[in-house]
């Protein structure tokens, strides 16, 4: 035990950066994430054929293939085509990946609102793009915070597979001190305290944001 804490004290420096470097891709990708679920969910919603198909194109491709596989596949095809940082090319790729479970959740909640007010916008004369931005974007953004919450948790935890491709944030830290030192188990239980404590952050403020936003209403 003596051990264990030696090590998370001496290490601490160290980790707070890598930490720091999780939450820059995961902040950025999820970001990113969250334009390309709501292009995809118009697209998907706009009753437009060549436009579905492109959605459930990507969509289908995107949750029928590991993300590992999806990471390998476009960093590795980015960088051929323009030159990135690994720390983009990593990130770009979460953000494609967390952008078709976001098109769903985005595609989802505006379905669920009553089409019957789309109409009465309409019959009011308001254009159908202005209705959308007005009128049901509002109430589907509302509806879909509890889903994206869980789903921002899950890309926290995600990014932990940019290690593979030579992004020093937590993950990778503790392989390369494990590596070293021989400590499997210290050095991952290390690595699980900080991914436990950044999760129950991001848990709690999402929780102040459902409260505030009151979306049981």
């Amino acid at each position: 035990m003596t051990s264990f804490l030696n090590d998370l004290i001496s290490t601490f420096p160290a980790f707070i950066r890598a930490a720091w470097m999780t939450l820059q891709i995961t902040g950025i990708s999820l970001a990113l994430a969250l334009v390309i679920g709501l292009v995809f969910a118009l697209m998907k919603v706009s009753g437009i054929k060549a436009l579905s198909v492109i959605y459930s194109g990507y969509v289908g491709i995107i949750r029928g293939t590991p993300l590992i596989v999806q990471i390998m596949w476009l960093y590795f095809g980015i960088t051929q085509i323009v030159v990135l940082s690994a720390f983009w090319a990593g990130t770009i790729a979460l953000a494609i990946h967390s952008g078709a479970y976001i098109a769903e959740i985005f595609r989802g909640c505006i379905q669920s609102v009553d089409r019957g007010q789309m109409e009465a916008a309409e019959s009011l004369g308001m254009k159908r793009g202005l209705a959308m931005r007005r009128i049901i974007l509002p109430q589907a953004f509302k509806r879909a915070i509890p889903p994206m919450g869980n789903q921002f948790i899950i890309g926290l935890k995600d990014s932990s597979l940019v290690a593979f491709i030579g992004i020093t944030e937590i993950f990778s830290l503790s392989m390369d001190n494990a590596a070293v030192t021989f400590k499997q188990l210290e050095f991952y239980t290390i690595a699980g305290l900080y991914y436990l404590a950044m999760v129950a952050l991001f848990t709690y403020l999402l929780s102040r944001l459902e409260d505030r936003l009151d979306t049981a209403k």
